[in-house]
């Protein structure tokens, strides 16, 4: 059942299952935190807390967030890795959580790399999946650019309709053809809350410098058919200090841990037993 808490705010929106190892589960955008559920009823035994990003699922966008930050469309509102950051720091304040171990796709992982530059010892272990510590090449700004122009004409249909076909792996439609429609379904931002979450995603820091320095264990799992995220990209994680064990799902898209639960759950539930003791 759904729980909210309030965050610089907005009312904010998380499920809590389990019991035991306390991780929080950070989804992809323009999904909520349906993504992460078959890939957790598979784990086992952790405490899930499993919350909707700001703007995301049943998750409020609040109305303070700044404008003008994305230089290529200077009147889009901007909702920053680091209002996430600050929101997910809320929730766990919220449930008197110290420290916890945090797993992330895409939009999850950089809100990742930001807890880690704020609060690293709340942070004890990143699996990050399909996820990276680059900033946007031109060509992804560009592309946001055009996003933002299309929602604010045409609304966030088309968009969602051409995210369910490109996010998720061809061997995953082919296998599982429902899962277009399923997780098209989970895609309601409103047009305000995407065009924020572009901007967000535009302006974001680069990462790479903070690699090294993460001294906490890194999991990191690659799609092979992640049209936007490459092996190579990932593979900068392994120059983090505290060591980051990698597997390339040669058969994933972007959205992996829905595309193929069972495998995710088994690479991540014996690199979680390191943190049970």
């Amino acid at each position: 059942m759904s729980k909210t808490y309030v965050s610089h705010g907005a009312n904010l929106s998380y499920s809590e299952t389990g019991s035991g190892l306390p991780v929080i589960f950070l989804h992809p955008t323009p999904l909520d935190h349906f993504y992460w559920l078959p890939m957790i009823a598979e784990l086992g035994k952790v405490r899930a807390i499993v919350p909707d990003l700001r703007g995301h699922g049943a998750s409020e966008l609040g109305t303070d967030l700044p404008v003008g930050g994305f230089a290529l469309v200077p009147d889009a509102t901007v909702l920053s890795m680091g209002q996430l950051a600050t929101d997910v720091l809320a929730l766990m304040d919220h449930l008197a959580l110290p420290e916890a171990v945090f797993a992330g796709c895409s939009i999850g992982g950089y809100v990742m790399l930001e807890l880690w530059r704020r609060a690293p010892l709340r942070m004890r272990g990143l699996a990050i999946v399909c996820s990276k510590p680059q900033p946007d090449a031109e060509a992804s700004l560009v592309k946001r650019v055009e996003t933002i122009a299309k929602v604010r004409r045409d609304g966030t249909a088309g968009v969602f309709d051409g995210n369910a076909q490109t996010l998720i792996g061809a061997s995953a439609r082919k296998r599982h053809p429902e899962i277009i429609a399923e997780l098209r379904a989970r895609m309601t931002l409103t047009p305000d809350a995407l065009v924020a979450t572009q901007a967000g995603l535009a302006t974001r820091p680069d990462s790479v410098p903070d690699i090294p320095e993460i001294d906490a264990p890194i999991l990191a799992i690659c799609g092979g058919e992640d049209a936007g995220i490459t092996e190579a990209e990932m593979r900068a994680f392994e120059a983090a200090e505290g060591g980051c064990e990698f597997h390339l799902l040669a058969d994933a898209g972007h959205f992996a841990a829905y595309e193929q639960p069972s495998k995710v759950a088994a690479l991540l539930a014996p690199w979680l037993r390191q943190f049970e003791f």
